[in-house]
């Protein structure tokens, strides 16, 4: 039988955060129950969500995930993007809820996937659904091999701290790599600082890009990365100008 429909039912501690958060993201309730027991349908385009309450449920403690595939994850990521920043004045790169960056995916045949992690500590893992996208080459230099494996732990498996050492170790031993492939390990291990609060560090490694002398070529190619440094910037601009501990901040 074909024309079959799967729809997952995801745990959350809120449906009230979590209706928040997708809308800002583009999608509409179909929906929603308070009694007897919270429960919520979210809908964009041909993407269905369903959520329901725990009482007591940590966010960090879920399991919750789903694949979604789509026919070009960069449209729906710049959208995600846009919604995010409309609603939160800035892409959410750490802590829970989140969003990383469409990238090739070592243990994903390279599809260029990304992820959401929602107010319910759910993945949503999305990838291209045509096959065509599939890249099997592994890429050329040290350095990209490093980086695929960073990714792999800090966007695959959320361990920013192993991301962090994975490129820390290779940017140490990389000599004369090619400019594209430096500027995506600062990049990323960039937004692996912020992810890590370490603030001062991101700021580092985003001056060093800034810096580096690229040419037309390179810069068509690492178009997409350095719109994502835009992002990272701003983030450290936000942290800048909010309150400090002690003048008036309640954090």
């Amino acid at each position: 039988m074909a024309n079959e429909t799967t729809v997952p039912a995801l745990p959350c501690r809120s449906i009230d955060e979590i209706e928040e958060f997708y809308t800002a993201l583009g999608f509409i309730r179909t929906y929603r129950q308070v009694r007897p027991s919270p429960y919520l349908a979210l809908r964009r385009e041909d993407i269905h969500l369903h959520f329901f309450a725990m009482p007591g449920f940590n966010p960090e403690d879920s399991y919750g995930t789903c694949i979604i595939t789509v026919p070009d994850t960069g449209v729906l990521f710049r959208a995600f993007a846009e919604g995010m920043r409309s609603a939160y004045g800035k892409l959410l790169i750490s802590g829970i809820p989140r969003m990383t960056r469409p990238r090739k995916r070592k243990n994903a045949d390279n599809l260029a996937g990304f992820t959401v992690v929602d107010p319910g500590g759910n993945w949503l893992r999305i990838f291209p659904s045509s096959t065509d996208a599939i890249q099997q080459e592994p890429p050329a230099g040290r350095l990209a091999t490093a980086l695929r494996n960073a990714v792999v732990m800090g966007d695959s498996r959320g361990d920013h701290q192993q991301a962090a050492k994975i490129l820390d170790g290779a940017l140490a031993r990389a000599q004369d790599p090619p400019s594209v492939d430096l500027v995506e390990a600062l990049l990323y291990r960039a937004e692996m600082a912020i992810a890590l609060s370490d603030r001062e560090r991101a700021g580092e490694l985003l001056t060093r890009v800034r810096e580096m002398p690229l040419d037309a070529s390179a810069r068509e190619r690492l178009s997409e990365s350095l719109a994502g440094a835009d992002d990272l910037e701003a983030i450290l601009a936000a942290g800048r100008a909010e309150p400090q501990a002690g003048c008036g901040s309640e954090r």
